[in-house]
């Protein structure tokens, strides 16, 4: 691991243990809160994102921190995202942590100019840290990995449908979801990625792309020879946020599969 990848190993470690753990299947009603239908928020999440943007700040003064929940008591703080910053999901798969059940993660990028230029997605539960950096690979715990397939006959899909209107939805669900084995989404991109490098599934649909959530993800599962990229197959920008559409795939041979079905909708 590089200095820098021991230093946010360090963080998220110390960041998942001090602020989220503690709270577990330990959160009161007044700890969960709606911030839109079918979205909560946490104390855990407040807490993390919090440490998290100090520790980066003092990382980098002069950077930025974007992080989920600013950005939610504040748009403005999105306007980061054009330059060089720091991008946070404090706890990725909320949904899943408010119920007492797993998956969930932290989610941290560096940006530049609107790119994710490393990425770093760290697994509360298990431990697990992956990081990649452009252009030198991706890592799972030091080793570099190489994104591998399922190597199951029927091609398998982890289809997220949450976000799409109702006729995208139905057209996916007719005319591309019949082509594989569908899979369960885990409302976690800090497993989703990994599950698409380390042989779970083999591609993967997401509506919508925010920067916390596929910043670090896309370039992770790039840098392993994997894709991630918009459907027309342009790259994914953290500064593009709010454009729906990303296709990822356990290799380009897949992603181009997944895209040309995706193409006839």
């Amino acid at each position: 691991m590089s200095v820098l990848d021991r230093e946010i190993l360090a963080l998220v470690r110390r960041v998942s243990e001090e602020a989220i753990l503690p709270l577990y299947r330990a959160l009161d009603d007044g700890q969960i809160v709606a911030k839109a239908p079918g979205d909560v928020v946490t104390a855990a999440d407040h807490a993390a994102e919090a440490m998290l943007t100090e520790a980066l700040a003092a990382f980098e003064p002069t950077l930025p921190v974007v992080g989920e929940e600013a950005a939610h008591a504040d748009a403005g703080v999105l306007d980061a995202l054009a330059g060089d910053c720091w991008i946070v999901d404090p706890l990725d798969g909320t949904r899943n942590f408010a119920r007492g059940e797993a998956p969930f993660g932290i989610l941290v990028a560096r940006a530049e100019g609107g790119v994710a230029r490393s990425g770093w997605i760290y697994d509360c539960l298990s431990g697990r840290f992956c990081a990649a950096h452009e252009g030198r690979g991706a890592f799972v715990d030091g080793e570099r990995i190489a994104a591998r397939g399922t190597g199951e006959s029927t091609l398998v899909a982890a289809i997220s449908l949450l976000f799409m209107d109702e006729g995208r939805r139905e057209a996916v669900k007719r005319q591309v979801a019949p082509h594989y084995r569908l899979t369960d989404i885990p409302f976690c991109a800090a497993e989703q990625y990994p599950r698409l490098a380390l042989g779970r599934n083999d591609v993967s649909i997401f509506e919508r792309t925010l920067a916390w959530d596929h910043g670090a993800g896309a370039l992770w599962l790039n840098e392993a020879g994997g894709k991630a990229a918009r459907p027309d197959g342009s790259a994914y920008r953290v500064d593009e946020w709010d454009r729906p559409g990303l296709l990822a795939a356990a290799s380009p041979a897949l992603w181009d599969d997944l895209a040309a079905r995706m193409a006839g909708l």
